[in-house]
């Protein structure tokens, strides 16, 4: 069963919700966050991107970590956050592209993680985990929330959806791309108990989005037991609960910094020799998210899309075996056969030749990320099915990092969890 607990938030004061809330810490880079804070001082990433503003310290340096706290402690004595006087619930509603999204807003305890009813598909990179682990200890707060998908049963979503029904948001942004993000206060003791009923119900959760804010929320509890520090909200954190067939799934693109010792003409050969089909593209429309594929079949086929000396290729085979769940995932073929066999990059998670894009991006990204120089090959995959994604989780199987990319995009400064 999924356990729920209210808690509460820190939250913007209703004339700051428009500024504060942010994009998450791990969709742009310091130098992107810093553009985004000269642009806007309000912006919670000076939160959850303190290196941005401390670009002459080492981003891992303990400073940087308490330069977190301190500006969250002065956005709080300032009033530009604030802590709702009593626990509750929340609705997170985001419309994106005349698209509604609802989730709800609450904590889980850490040993669910620990113990699998909260479920995961992908290992975390250690860098990041160690980060956020650090971040989340330092600030002693969650301000990033975990995505996490139910299968509904059959009136969990209604039941959510009708909270919001005619109220009017605690909290309302919209981000520059025009998606609406808003956050409903949920405090009705009947309408609580109800939420934690229908939740109890349902087995287990999974995560879409969020695997290193989660791990390293375990992380932290871990490390405060054993110093002496732990408290009872140290053992949560927080999170929002989607169903899962209410949600967007895109691919995630793949940036090589080098060919290795490869020609444009010798890789396409090596590909050849290997068994996949190549063909190059004419024009493309690189506004959407996804190229579409030369050709169709019935057969279960693996599909990528290279984009390299200004061109994109069409890379295509029939899947070997459709029953490997993870084995004959696109992002599989393409780290073992082509990654690690032809480029060398035997460690997705830490190797720097290697750089991910989240697919909900424009693929012309990708073509001035390559155009430039920065990179000598792009690589754009085709989306999993997110039944693909949750039965490989309930097998504990682990997906190649970076295989999904999950949709709404969550803004961090909305809701915030303490947990001192």
């Amino acid at each position: 069963m999924v356990q729920i607990y209210r808690f509460a938030a820190v939250r913007p004061g209703q004339q700051y919700s428009e500024k504060i809330p942010s994009v998450p810490y791990d969709v742009v880079t310091a130098e992107e966050a810093r553009e985004c804070i000269e642009k806007n001082p309000l912006s919670f990433l000076r939160v959850s991107r303190p290196d941005a503003e401390l670009p002459d310290i080492a981003p891992n340096d303990d400073r940087v970590y308490q330069r977190a706290r301190e500006v969250f402690d002065d956005m709080l004595a300032d009033g530009q956050m604030q802590r709702d006087p009593e626990p509750g619930l929340y609705v997170y509603r985001a419309v994106q592209d005349g698209e509604e999204f609802i989730g709800l807003v609450c904590c889980v305890a850490t040993e669910d993680y620990e113990n699998r009813r909260i479920r995961r598909h992908e290992l975390t990179r250690y860098d990041k985990e160690e980060d956020r682990t650090r971040h989340i200890d330092a600030v002693g707060a969650n301000t990033g929330l975990v995505f996490l998908l139910y299968r509904d049963p059959g009136e969990i979503f209604s039941y959510i959806h009708s909270l919001i029904d005619r109220a009017e948001p605690d909290g309302s942004t919209t981000t520059g791309q025009g998606v609406l993000h808003q956050v409903y206060r949920v405090t009705d003791d009947a309408a609580l108990s109800r939420l934690e009923e229908l939740f109890s119900a349902v087995p287990e959760t999974y995560i879409a989005d969020g695997h290193h804010r989660a791990k390293s929320a375990v992380n932290v509890a871990e490390r405060r037991r054993s110093e002496g520090r732990f408290t009872e909200e140290a053992g949560k954190f927080m999170v929002v609960l989607f169903a899962h067939d209410r949600v967007r799934i895109h691919g995630y693109s793949r940036l090589v910094a080098d060919l290795g010792d490869y020609t444009l003409p010798g890789f396409i050969g090596a590909l050849l020799k290997a068994g996949w089909n190549v063909r190059p593209y004419g024009e493309i429309d690189t506004s959407g998210y996804q190229v579409p594929p030369l050709a169709t079949t019935d057969a279960p086929m693996h599909v990528m899309h290279f984009y390299l000396e200004k061109t994109w290729y069409e890379v295509s085979r029939p899947v070997a075996d459709p029953a490997d769940l993870v084995g004959s995932l696109d992002v599989s073929v393409l780290q073992k056969e082509i990654l690690e066999g032809m480029l060398g990059i035997t460690d997705p998670r830490g190797d720097p030749r290697l750089h991910y894009m989240g697919g909900a991006k424009p693929l012309s990204g990708l073509e001035r990320l390559v155009d430039s120089g920065g990179y000598a090959l792009a690589i754009a995959m085709q989306p999993v099915a997110v039944e693909t994604v949750l039965a490989i989780a309930d097998a504990d199987g682990v997906m190649p990092p970076k295989s999904t990319w999950f949709e709404p995009k969550l803004l961090s400064g909305l809701v915030v969890h303490t947990i001192d």
